[in-house]
């Protein structure tokens, strides 16, 4: 009678769970692709005043998140994982410069992927991440729909001249395509330090036995190592300009919402972390927010129009949202 009894407990437990990460990564979807659009018409020049902007803005929100949660422990080890992002981060703007953003986008999306594969070792449905190299129109790769997910520069206004624009088009194309592929790796391995302070949580005789299992205590951790590596970066980059940088005063609101969007997006990604695991949550949040930059272009700036390319975008998205549900249903 006793075990009868927990088993709606335990199944009313789950379904809740489930519910709730589910909801925490369609959130994360929307924002993710949504987080760079009131920066669409601003010019950020460079990116990297910008990047300090933004996450300066991400910092700020995990240390409202770090208030609500009663300050857990801090383990530096996560901060690790913020170095990896904002790092990938730094690579954006010579990536849009050298092979566009929208070219760029599709090899760190799908080393992304991978590497979030690697890092749960978990089976990835690559379905979405072939349709999205092979078949998307040329003309999309530079389309406002694709800048939207990182319109860091406006890759048009030639006044920011920088390194890339001295390399020849071979040049560019291995630049920008080893870029990305790095920016993917850094993106996909954000995580690693959180897991393996959990994973290690679990066992005695370890620095880490003990440490909390809720993987949104480690939002201030996994941030400050964001905020820290943006300004080291920033402060080189002043540096190497010779305390002369590039400063875009109208980016600096555009750019602070642009972040607090990104912080509340990776928040719900943590929480959706803990509820269905990185194995269910990485293939939907990463292969959901470019479809929603392109129903931005859609519907709002116009920049996708035709009744091939809207069909050939309905595709697009079936077959992401198939890909993405069967494999974290399969896990759930």
């Amino acid at each position: 009678m006793e075990s009868w009894q927990e088993i709606p407990y335990s199944v009313s437990s789950n379904t809740t769970d489930l519910t709730i990460g589910f909801i925490s990564s369609a959130i994360a979807v929307v924002l993710f692709g949504s987080n760079f659009v009131p920066v669409k018409k601003f010019d950020t020049g460079d990116g990297m005043f910008f990047q300090w902007i933004l996450c300066a803005a991400i910092w700020i929100v995990s240390l409202i998140v770090n208030l609500i949660q009663n300050s857990p422990k801090f383990w530096p080890l996560a901060m690790v994982g913020g170095f990896l992002w904002a790092t990938g981060n730094v690579t954006v703007v010579p990536i849009v410069k050298t092979i566009g953003l929208g070219l760029g986008l599709l090899i760190w999306a799908s080393f992304n992927l991978l590497t979030g594969w690697a890092s749960s070792r978990s089976k990835i449905n690559f379905l979405e991440i072939f349709f999205f190299t092979s078949g998307i129109p040329n003309h999309w790769h530079q389309s406002g729909a694709c800048q939207q997910l990182g319109c860091v520069n406006r890759v048009e206004n030639r006044s920011d001249v920088s390194w890339v624009d001295n390399l020849s088009p071979l040049g560019k194309r291995m630049v920008g395509c080893f870029l990305a592929m790095i920016a993917g790796i850094f993106y996909g391995s954000s995580f690693v330090p959180v897991f393996y302070i959990k994973d290690h949580g679990r066992r005695n005789g370890t620095i880490y036995t003990g440490a909390s299992q809720f993987d949104l205590d480690y939002v201030f951790a996994h941030f400050s190592g964001i905020f820290l590596t943006s300004t080291v970066y920033f402060l080189l980059y002043c540096a190497a300009m010779k305390n002369n940088p590039k400063v875009y005063p109208r980016a600096i609101i555009p750019g602070f919402i642009s972040g607090t969007l990104w912080a509340i997006a990776n928040c719900c990604w943590f929480i959706a972390n803990h509820y269905l695991s990185a194995v269910v949550s990485f293939p939907i949040i990463t292969a959901g927010p470019g479809f929603i930059a392109a129903v931005w272009g859609v519907l709002v700036f116009k920049e996708i129009k035709g009744l091939k390319n809207y069909l050939l975008l309905l595709i697009a998205f079936c077959i992401i949202l198939a890909g993405s549900l069967s494999t974290a249903f399969s896990k759930v």
